[in-house]
């Protein structure tokens, strides 16, 4: 973090560091240096040379632009330090991160050591600070480096003609290929037929508050207006001065939150990602896609892309371990949704009818148009006569405007005015749009009124589908307590609450239609009788009445076990009459989940890959032969040990026909504003999951992937045989639950107000279990170590032995390929020395040598797969990001190792509450650090 302090000055502050500190300059230890004097010779990862060369490497693929700004945004929060904290703070800051940058450029120094030391002698309200700091600098270089990702998608895609294929990866791109293959109307028809649903939840992953949040949205806004405006003279003096008064505003409000959020306040956070990108995003794709598609013609003629992303939620609907979520909850949630739909709408439409001022002489209304009029001054004369006097001979904007008025009404709840569904809405829009296209008025019809259109149909009255959640167990428990009580009889509160969500959701499906919620997931579906329950209890709540919502139960199939035996479920679900009648209504259409989390917290992140990928290929079997329209559902988490990495990358690797031109996943924590918090970041993420869902079914690439399985189905079952071994000799120890508790901030983390969902389901830390995977995940993060992402690979890939076959695996069958590159970026985030510290808070030294030496063997086999001499040394963008801020991630977790420390023994003067806030403190800017932590 360069701050700009002179060498003396820190030389009094800190002392001197002893001969065997190598002096470093300046330059050398700034984040992103203009030169690089380190040596730049390696024979070997893990090596001195090595970890100094491959820093080195880094900062010479830093872009300038980036580099200048991150050195300023690091200038000015070192003046912000200096002003607040004095000069003592800004030397404290200094010293240590010099330290840990040598520690990590020279192992064989005792850098390390010194700033251990250092970090021991700060007090408590220095160690805070000193935390703060290089908290606040994560979050500043974060978001230098997605403004620098926005500056070169914009200008790559300026030096691209207007309908060329900008580049791989995009709908043009996997559309061209797809049609090269299959022919080009196959291709249309798919297209038609393409289905990207992401499903947003609220798991506690997010660490930011929502107010820190806000400040780097107006920092990356400042940052952007000195890039784009070239700013000088008073312009830039003004813009440095707003961007020290909001770096001052970061370093001066809290970093955590003073409670936990409630559901609502989830609901209202992924909300703001709505208003602020995804209304406006969303059709943005559909546009450019199309521009693309009809070249010279688009604008003119009817466009070729349909819809093809569904947003869903599962805030406010899930209620699996988390007793904050009740009926009445997702009554609101649903509300707060469908209001903010409402109003973008309606504020959409009136600003469309404002520009559209075409005159019936020259643009003469349809007969249907004026039909449609007609029927609006019935329904209200007093609208039709305001709008008739804002638009003199401009009947097209007349009755838009009216539109709008009845959108708003909608909103309102205005019975007389409301429209009944979005169909009825979208109905009206087409009257415009056809009466413009037989005007002669073609653009005005195809502009903004048919991303209009889009938006009506993407999101309808209620914005995203809700999901409901629930536990197999609280089924089967509000089933026999309603046989041995009777539906009248004294129920148990949480059987009451069962049935009050079917009415739940009868009540939503009524104001805002079947699509606002329907899908009823089932985790730890282990039986059909954990579906047939969902129906019994519907008919049960309704009493059989026909005001019983339409339900898709759907299966959540998350252990070993239930992903072994997840098609003999389903076969056995076809035999349940309520299913039978669902497939009869909806065309043969079935959902199944696959939960991530569990699975690899149960066998190994290893196994679980492969025994996900196996489930995959016998369901899309499985439905192949019912004739069944099948949509897999991914539980994926941002971080590797749920799942994570990139999706498009994932969806590739799917067995033949379980995609079929559908994708759903979830998307969890910090990964939302990740992928959709910037606009540009938002399209480049939507195009490239699309474009992969639309490619995945070409022949060339299932005939890949059945290859890769049929050719090294040995070879996964030696890697899942001796990985699953590792894994369960390290997890079924004696004491390692405990253990884990002790060596990572697992129950600090619990304490941590990110989420309205407890960390456990109800079970101690004696028993991993009942372990949510999020903190399982999000422990081994903090403490460096990323365990839940590798364990078990290094001795399956030794157990293997040989080199060249696993490297021609990784060359051609793709979720192997997937699953090394995770871990490699897994690895890359992990640093064995620091996690050393942690491991150390416990006496297992068994234990700790179990896992460091199965991360020095995965470190080393990775390597020799990839034939690469360091983790991301392959991946240069990803990988000199890692590597420049790794050693300040280090200083942080000194830090949080030496509260952790304090914590554990008992043995500190500061309280106990102190200690824990600087340890929650700690893992907020680790997290930072980290970016893809839970």
């Amino acid at each position: 973090m360069r701050c700009g302090v002179a060498d003396t000055r820190r030389r009094e502050a800190g002392g001197d560091l002893g001969p065997s500190r190598k002096r470093i300059t300046r330059e050398t230890i700034s984040l992103y240096p203009s030169g690089v004097t380190v040596s730049e010779s390696a024979d070997a990862a893990g090596t001195p040379a090595a970890s100094n060369v491959r820093r080195s490497f880094a900062r010479h693929e830093v872009p300038e632009p980036l580099r200048e700004d991150v050195r300023m945004l690091g200038r000015l929060l070192g003046t912000v330090l200096e002003e607040s904290g004095g000069k003592e703070l800004l030397e404290s800051v200094e010293h240590l991160r010099e330290l840990s940058i040598l520690a990590y450029d020279d192992p064989e120094s005792d850098a390390l050591a010194q700033a251990r030391e250092l970090v021991e002698t700060y007090s408590m309200q220095q160690a805070e600070q000193v935390a703060r700091a290089f908290t606040c600098y994560f979050h500043l270089a974060n978001l230098a480096e997605e403004y620098h990702r926005v500056r070169v998608l914009r200008q790559r895609e300026a030096n691209v003609d207007a309908h060329a294929i900008t580049q791989d990866d995009t709908l043009p791109d996997a559309f061209a290929q797809l049609s090269a293959e299959v022919g080009h109307e196959e291709a249309v028809r798919r297209l038609t037929e393409l289905e990207f649903r992401p499903v947003l939840t609220a798991h506690p992953t997010e660490a930011r508050r929502r107010a820190v949040t806000g400040a780097i949205r107006r920092i990356s806004e400042l940052l952007a207006e000195r890039d784009s405006l070239r700013l000088g003279g008073t312009s830039l003096a003004e813009n440095e001065r707003s961007m020290l008064a909001e770096i001052d505003g970061l370093w001066r409000t809290a970093l955590i939150r003073t409670s936990k959020p409630t559901v609502l306040d989830e609901v209202r956070q992924i909300m703001a990602v709505f208003e602020s990108t995804l209304f406006n995003v969303i059709p943005a794709v559909y546009r450019r896609f199309d521009d693309w598609l009809l070249g010279e013609r688009a604008g003119r003629i009817e466009p070729i892309v349909t819809p093809f992303v569904s947003l869903g939620s599962w805030i406010g609907g899930d209620r699996d371990g988390n007793p904050n979520v009740t009926a009445e909850i997702t009554r609101e949630a649903t509300q707060i949704a469908s209001e903010k739909i409402l109003t973008a709408l309606e504020r959409s439409t009136h600003d469309i009818a404002r520009r559209l001022t075409v005159d019936d002489d020259t643009t003469k209304p349809s007969a249907a148009l004026n039909g449609l009029w007609t029927r609006q001054r019935q329904l209200s004369r007093r609208l039709t006569e305001l709008a008739d006097a804002k638009s003199a001979n401009e009947r097209h904007r007349a009755v838009l405007l009216v539109i709008s008025e009845r959108i708003a009404a909608t909103r309102r709840r205005d019975a007389d005015l409301a429209y009944a569904s979005a169909e009825q809405l979208e109905a009206d829009l087409r009257v415009v749009q056809d009466s413009l296209i037989a005007a002669g008025a073609p653009r005005a019809a195809y502009g903004g009124l048919q991303n209009l259109i889009w938006q009506v149909q993407t999101f309808g009255f209620h914005l995203v589908e809700l999901e409901v959640r629930q536990h197999s167990q609280v089924h089967e428990e509000a089933l026999a307590d309603i046989a041995e009580n009777g539906l009248d009889g004294d129920l148990k509160e949480r059987t009451v609450e069962v049935l009050d969500t079917y009415r739940a959701i009868g009540a939503i499906q009524k104001r805002y239609g079947v699509r606002a919620v329907r899908r009823y997931i089932v985790s730890f579906t282990q039986k059909p009788e954990h579906l047939a329950a969902v129906y019994q209890l519907a008919n049960l709540a309704f009493e059989g009445s026909d005001d019983a919502p339409i339900i898709d139960a759907i299966p959540l199939f998350e252990t070993f076990a239930d992903l072994e035996h997840s098609v003999d479920i389903l076969e056995a679900m076809l035999l349940l009459e309520p299913v039978q009648r669902r497939l009869e209504a909806n065309g043969r259409r079935v959902e199944v989940m696959l939960g991530y989390s569990d699975s690899s917290k149960d066998v190994g992140p290893v196994s679980a890959t492969l025994a996900l990928h196996s489930a995959q290929e016998r369901i899309a079997q499985w439905a192949q032969r019912h004739n069944i329209t099948l949509t897999l559902f991914h539980g994926r988490g941002g971080a590797l040990g749920r799942g994570g990495g990139p999706a498009n990358r994932a969806v590739l690797a799917q067995p033949p026909h379980s995609v079929d031109g559908r994708f759903k996943l979830t998307e969890q924590g910090e990964v939302i504003l990740a992928r959709y918090g910037d606009p540009t970041i938002a399209v480049q993420h939507i195009e490239h999951v699309a474009a992969a869902t639309l490619l995945a079914s070409a022949p060339s690439v299932e005939e890949r992937n059945e290859a890769g399985v049929q050719r090294f189905k040995e070879l996964g079952a030696r890697l899942d045989e001796a990985s699953r071994l590792a894994f369960h000799e390290l997890v079924k120890a004696d004491g390692f639950p405990q253990w884990f508790a002790e060596v990572t901030p697992l129950e600090e983390v619990g304490l941590l107000p990110i989420g309205s969902r407890p960390a456990r389901r109800g079970l101690s830390v004696s028993s991993l279990d009942d372990l949510r995977a999020i903190p399982w995940v999000f422990s081994w993060s903090q403490a460096r170590l990323n365990l839940a992402g590798w364990y078990g690979l290094g001795s399956a890939l030794e157990a293997v032995g040989d080199v060249d076959e696993l490297r021609a695996a990784y060359r051609e069958w793709p979720v192997f390929a997937t699953m090394i590159d995770n871990v490699d970026m897994s690895l890359a985030k992990s640093d064995d020395r620091i996690a050393q510290q942690y491991l150390a808070l416990g006496d297992r030294d068994d234990l700790a040598e179990r896992v460091l030496a199965e991360y020095r063997r995965t470190v080393e086999w990775v390597l020799k797969v990839i034939d690469a001499p360091w983790p991301l040394a392959n991946r240069r963008v990803l990988g000199r990001a890692v590597q420049l801020r790794s050693p300040y991630v280090g200083a942080l977790s000194l830090i949080q190792v030496r509260a952790l420390r304090a914590l554990r023994t008992g043995d500190h003067q500061s309280s106990k509450e102190e200690l824990q806030h600087l340890l929650l403190l700690t893992v907020n800017g680790v997290a930072a650090g980290l970016q893809n932590t839970g």
